[in-house]
């Protein structure tokens, strides 16, 4: 699985050739500063909300292609994400190595803002991609994802986990066709896995936060699947075996009819 790396063991590495170093962030952020020999790959742009059979195939070929493109797939180079913090965008490229059956990647934990605090190197110029054959990249690992028929037919079995704001989850807000929440799910805004300085909390207060039992199978999710990425990298973090990510989320759920959902209906009120 994905781990952490931190800002003094990224700056000890500096130069080797054998990291990928990958700024998730827009390209405005990066342009601004970044760590030296970072290249940049907004993960964002990678969002994806179809997880039928045809989607969950044309999702396998993104990540591969995304892999390809930036070098992560180099079978001699090891992936290191950062974003602003120990945030969404770096958990989301994380997970996707871990899904191209890469479980070696990491992130950078506290992501730039602790880098630049700490007046590690900086620097401003573009750095090219070396794209790279996806030699190291084996199958998908299907133990890491979920699509929503998968989390409708085992529903009363898993620990679903939604990772968005206590408005989205209750409906209050509605970012989808549909407001509420998936039956059952728990509400943990993916932001209570960060300590104040942007670095995730401790294993054992992430597994006291939670109070899932060790053996059980968690879904993570929130509305495009990167929030909930940060969580499903949270809970790997602090032990658990069996987390998955539903990568539709409720921006899927909350869009295809006849899908059971909790604490709202109907969409947004009409404008004035």
């Amino acid at each position: 699985m994905a781990s952490l790396l931190r800002t003094g063991g990224l700056d000890a590495l500096l130069g080797d050739p054998s990291l990928v170093i990958i700024d998730a962030r827009p390209f405005g952020a990066y342009s601004e500063g970044h760590v030296p020999g970072a290249v940049n790959l907004d993960t964002f742009a990678f969002h994806w909300a179809d997880t039928t059979d045809a989607g969950m195939a044309g999702f396998a070929a993104q990540a591969r292609r995304m892999a390809e493109f930036c070098g992560a797939a180099d079978p001699g180079r090891r992936a290191v994400f950062y974003d602003g913090e120990s945030g969404m965008a770096a958990a989301r490229g994380a997970w996707t190595m871990d899904y191209l059956s890469r479980p070696d990647a990491a992130v950078l934990d506290g992501g730039f803002a602790k880098w630049r605090a700490e007046g590690r190197p900086v620097e401003t110029g573009s750095n090219p991609f070396e794209p790279a054959a996806a030699g190291a990249c084996g199958p998908p690992d299907p133990g890491v994802v979920a699509g929503y028929r998968y989390v409708l037919d085992n529903m009363g079995e898993l620990a679903v986990i939604d990772a968005r704001s206590a408005e989205e989850y209750s409906g209050s807000t509605a970012r989808a066709a549909r407001r509420g929440h998936i039956p059952g799910a728990a509400n943990v805004d993916w932001r209570r896995n960060l300590a104040g300085d942007g670095t995730f909390k401790e294993p054992g207060r992430i597994a006291e936060m939670y109070g899932l039992p060790r053996g059980a199978e968690i879904v993570a999710y929130c509305q495009g699947g990167y929030r909930a990425a940060n969580t499903y990298l949270a809970l790997r973090l602090a032990g658990y075996e069996k987390v998955r990510l539903y990568l539709g989320s409720w921006g899927e759920w909350g869009n295809v009819p006849g899908l059971p959902a909790e604490g709202g209906s109907g969409g947004p009120p009409p404008r004035p």
